[in-house]
């Protein structure tokens, strides 16, 4: 009997286990056809799952498992097979950032953004980056970035991997309303929209090592707050249905 996969979050984990699998594999379609996007679902919808799911297809450091598609509907696609592991993809979750002060938030943050640059310790050989370049993204894997540096490491971490792979860069960000839903429970909500506007505008917007950018959460916030100039996105909520299904 296939395993009831109760709880698992990563697509590796799920497709090596042989659980069963209802296959979201045309989402990756989805995707590819808009530059920025997001998607909202209620909780245990799956959301880190599909995301997980995108990381696997699309980072160029996951073509070793790239057999984790076979069989799967996206393998039918040969154009979209084109874009498997071949961009440098930055993977975050802010579903941890659930503290009941701002100043709570930004250590939280700060250590998200250690976590990120710990999973490309490559950039510190890399003979693309300047000196100073390295400098800075030590100071991220070291997790000594200052508060009033926070709003910028996204987007520096995806300049340099621009960089180093001459390839643009793919930026996954789960669970972004979290941080946002415990701002409004602990009275520090306009704090919380600053900084994220901040955050995502440079990271998404302004940003032109960016090839895709794509957000899930259970919210839809509105445009007036941490979307602002953000109006490229395409939003798949729960009533939308693909032309695939």
């Amino acid at each position: 009997m296939k395993l009831v996969p109760i709880g698992i979050e990563n697509f590796k984990e799920m497709i090596d286990k042989n659980a069963y699998y209802v296959d979201k594999t045309n989402l990756i379609e989805n995707v590819l056809n808009e530059q920025s996007v997001f998607f909202t679902r209620p909780r245990r919808f799956g959301k880190t799952l599909n995301m997980s799911m995108l990381y696997y297809f699309f980072s160029i450091k996951e073509k070793e498992n790239a057999y984790l598609f076979n069989g799967l509907n996206i393998s039918k696609n040969k154009e979209a097979i084109k874009h498997q592991n071949q961009y440098p993809t930055l993977f975050i979750t802010l579903k941890d950032m659930k503290n009941s002060s701002y100043e709570k938030q930004m250590n939280r943050f700060k250590e998200i953004i250690c976590l990120c640059a710990k999973s490309h310790l490559e950039l510190l050989n890399s003979e693309r980056l300047l000196a100073s370049e390295k400098k800075l993204f030590q100071k991220y894997v070291d997790n000594e970035t200052e508060d009033n540096e926070l709003e910028k490491p996204l987007f520096n971490i995806s300049y340099f991997l621009y960089k180093h792979y001459h390839q643009k860069v793919i930026i996954l960000i789960d669970e972004y309303d979290v941080p946002l839903q415990a701002a409004y429970q602990y009275n520090y909500y306009d704090e919380m929209v600053e900084f994220l506007r901040s955050v995502f505008s440079s990271a998404l917007k302004t940003n032109d090592a960016l090839e895709k950018g794509i957000m899930a959460g259970c919210l839809r916030i509105s445009k007036e707050s941490i979307f602002t100039g953000l109006n490229n996105f395409k939003a798949y909520p729960i009533l939308y249905k693909s032309k695939n299904e």
